[in-house]
């Protein structure tokens, strides 16, 4: 597995936001088609057909947890991630399996 696909399967899961390189995050965006311009410290990340415009920053190495998952957001609103979205989904379903999520719980 290279390090891109290192880096979508990260992204999608969510579990470690805080740990994704910035390097590695701008590097999934280009090969996701997003074209990057860089203006001080900010990289803008654009692609035609997406509408939101993508603005990260650096915290020392890594990207900021709340813009990956801004990242996460466009990646899996617009169904960029092609066939790797669905073995994301399958490895949250088996993490919340035991129904800590919440979900079905007649307490209240």
């Amino acid at each position: 597995m290279g390090r891109i696909e290192k880096t979508l399967g990260r992204v999608l899961r969510g579990t470690a936001d805080a740990n994704v390189g910035f390097a590695d995050l701008c590097a999934l965006l280009r090969h996701l088609g997003f074209d990057e311009r860089v203006r001080g410290s900010h990289h803008i990340f654009t692609r035609n057909d997406v509408a939101e415009i993508l603005n990260l920053q650096p915290r020392g190495g890594q990207a900021k947890p709340y813009q990956v998952k801004q990242v996460r957001g466009v990646i899996l609103a617009y169904r960029l991630a092609g066939d790797a979205v669905e073995p994301a989904r399958e490895i949250a379903d088996e993490e919340t399996a035991d129904g800590t999520n919440g979900e079905g719980s007649d307490a209240g």
